[in-house]
């Protein structure tokens, strides 16, 4: 019985601290990813950091510190890749939206507004 609790409580998704529905918690996903913020009704609202551990390798390592709306990152905030690249600056619907910095690992910078994800104003 002891062992079959035991595989059971594996690979479970779960709000490990805190309150992970109105509130502020910590909440840790099957593959490893981890959320420390805030909630609302359930979803990702306000302040957090999103950790990602996956087997994807254009993900596994990312992290974004920033605001969060409705469960997508939405507001200002900051995306760093496992790789060195960041970008520091407005978000809406999970892409760059608004005045952001996109600096590369080498050092090239990419600065001004942007839409869906691309520079369209450089200053």
């Amino acid at each position: 019985m002891v062992l079959v609790l035991l595989w059971c409580s594996v690979g479970f998704a779960e709000c490990i601290k805190g309150d992970c529905n109105n509130g502020y918690g910590t909440y840790t996903y099957t593959n490893g990813s981890k959320y420390v913020g805030e909630y609302k009704n359930g979803k990702i609202h306000g302040q957090g950091t999103y950790t990602w551990v996956s087997g994807n390798i254009w993900l596994n390592g990312n992290k974004y510190v920033g605001e969060y709306k409705n469960g997508k990152i939405h507001g200002q905030g900051a995306y760093m890749w496992s790789n060195g690249n960041k970008y520091v600056g407005e978000f809406k619907n999970a892409k760059r939206n608004g005045l952001g910095t996109y600096t590369f690992a080498n050092g090239t910078v990419d600065k001004g507004i942007w839409k869906n994800n691309k520079l369209i104003e450089p200053n």
